[in-house]
């Protein structure tokens, strides 16, 4: 078995390019500038969650149609799931671009909390996200075209990060089977590139259907639903004690009736459960669901539960995670002008801490130790195909995703210049990819090392068709 070392030699003697052939790609993306804030801004704008992001997709589509991109669209039985490709052939690059908003969390983009009369916003960036990848697709291509390079870009248009599983019902339809390296990257509060790990989540709606009746005049002859969300919700945030210490729970619940004076007839909770690793999320689930069985039947209720999503851990790929630090360290990091650091100084002050740029004009140091956080749906794609990403400070430093802030930020030019840094890295390591078969053959060996020879994917959210409803 090769070691990392061996691996990240591999890589480090192969990929020894002069990096003057790819800057007037590079600087194509600068002078494109205007134009991806401006379809990042309307995708902003637009705010569309989960499934229900049909101007956002549309927009990106033609973006990449009049850029020369054949779209397929409607992938997975989702409507706003897309692939956009050029070129034919191997290798087969794919970049991953994100476009859904979370519901909640309209703001406007200013440092200071006001509402943009909205449902929605996009607090974890996913409007930069998108774009940025469409441009870093966009730039691939007309690299290719330039020096004569066969090969095919692809970018995935994938909707519902955000609890929908968009990826993983592209995965199981197949759609990264010929895929050679993917490539992704996030909205955060500084530029890094590091092993972040991500963590493994199953998410469903427990349903509890009762018997109405009044509350105070007949209360004998009901049987309350949100009784039983209530006692399962109990059973659970009991069962803390007794799980392992990364583990995660969250829950919010959807429906709890309609009056105090009715005794409510239907309740409704949705349930994430996370850990570290697929198989511990799997047996912390199936305690969840035994909880809300025992609710039902404690209360006299019947219970049904939905699954909504369900994804894998990230698996890293050693050779491909290294390369994208460096391609991000040569990019570097970007300046405030005076407007912006008055604007980040205000958003610092609501975070209760100073302003501090470091990471925003530089790289975080590489590291293989970072804590675990959220989930994401590319977990699944890093199983079917190698895959690395990284980490642009689109956000004030000390932002939290999922925030007011952060919807502020990438509504100004701080997530505009933000989404640059990413749109060139990406560009220039798929361009040093297309250039460079050794490098993808070394990632593709890494990839099968850790995921194992004998490995087959199972979605953690079954047979079960895309959730197109779960935000309504």
């Amino acid at each position: 078995m090769r070691s990392n070392i061996y691996l990240i030699l591999i890589f480090t003697c192969t990929v020894s390019f002069s990096q003057s052939k790819y800057k007037a790609i590079l600087k194509s993306i600068d002078d494109s500038q205007k134009t991806y804030a401006e379809i990042a801004q309307q995708i902003w704008s637009y705010a569309e969650m989960g499934y229900q992001e049909a101007q956002s997709s549309a927009l990106l589509q033609k973006t990449l149609n009049d850029q020369g991109f054949k779209i397929e669209a409607g992938v997975a039985e989702i409507p706003t799931a897309f692939v956009a490709s050029f070129g034919s052939g191997s290798p087969v690059i794919a970049i991953l671009g994100e476009f859904d908003a979370l519901p909640g969390l309209s703001q406007q983009a200013v440092p200071y909390k006001a509402s943009n009369n909205g449902k929605a916003g996009h607090a974890c960036g996913h409007h930069l996200f998108g774009t940025a990848s469409a441009a870093a697709a966009i730039a691939i291509k007309e690299y290719m075209e330039k020096e004569g390079k066969s090969g095919t870009i692809r970018f995935y248009g994938c909707p519902a990060e955000e609890g929908g599983s968009g990826k993983v019902y592209m995965t199981r339809e197949g759609l990264f089977d010929d895929v050679d390296i993917a490539l992704h990257w996030h909205a955060d509060n500084n530029n890094s590139a590091s092993v972040r790990p991500a963590l493994a989540n199953k998410s469903a709606k427990f349903r509890f259907y009762g018997v109405s009746a009044h509350a105070a005049a007949a209360p004998e002859k009901g049987r309350s639903s949100l009784d039983a969300v209530e006692a399962m919700n109990n059973m659970v945030n009991m069962m803390r004690e007794h799980v392992t210490e990364s583990t995660r729970i969250h829950y919010v619940i959807t429906r709890g009736g309609e009056a105090p004076n009715v005794v409510p007839n239907f309740a409704e909770v949705y349930y994430y459960a996370r850990h570290k690793t697929r198989d511990e999320v799997t047996r912390v689930f199936d305690r969840i669901v035994n909880a809300a069985k025992g609710a039902a039947l404690g209360t006299g209720t019947t219970m049904e539960y939905e699954m909504i999503g369900g994804t894998h851990e990230l698996l890293f790929n050693d050779i491909l995670q290294p390369m994208v630090h460096k391609n991000l360290q040569t990019i570097g990091g970007y300046s405030y002008t005076e407007e912006e650091r008055a604007f980040a100084e205000k958003i610092s002050e609501s975070l209760g801490q100073t302003l501090d740029t470091t990471y925003v004009e530089g790289v975080m140091p590489y590291s293989e130790n970072a804590k675990s956080g959220g989930s994401t749906d590319v977990g699944d794609v890093s199983f079917a195909v190698p895959t690395a990403g990284l980490r642009a400070a689109t956000w004030v430093p000390g932002t939290p995703a999922h925030s007011w802030q952060a919807v502020a930020a990438g509504g100004t030019s701080i997530g505009e210049k933000g989404m640059i840094v990413a749109a060139k890295t990406i560009a220039l390591t798929g361009m040093q990819l297309i250039d460079s078969p050794k490098v993808i053959k070394a990632a593709q060996e890494n990839f099968i090392q850790k995921r194992g020879a004998d490995f087959k994917y199972t979605p953690m959210l079954g047979d079960r068709k895309p959730a197109l409803n779960y935000r309504n």
